[in-house]
């Protein structure tokens, strides 16, 4: 979703569109790690470096979203 979205970035409100889906995606993504922990596929630290690496993927898409008219002003 984030390639997609750099591909609109002629376009802020699809730029946003698109890095707003991205963040749903890793919001379901941080849901099937709670699953998987609690059912036993993996254990508690490998949850623990996981959800820290979506947490800080998660803030730079948000940073993406907050600042988009400097991503997309080089696009036009």
């Amino acid at each position: 979703m984030i390639a997609e979205a750099w591909g609109h970035r002629r376009y802020q409100a699809a730029f946003i569109s698109k890095l707003t889906d991205a963040i749903g995606e890793a919001n379901e993504t941080q849901s099937w790690l709670d699953d998987a922990l609690d059912c036993g596929y993996i254990k508690s630290a490998q949850h623990q470096e996981s959800d820290l690496a979506w947490q800080s993927i998660g803030g730079m898409v948000h940073n993406m979203i907050v600042k988009a008219e400097d991503f997309c002003r080089s696009a036009q």
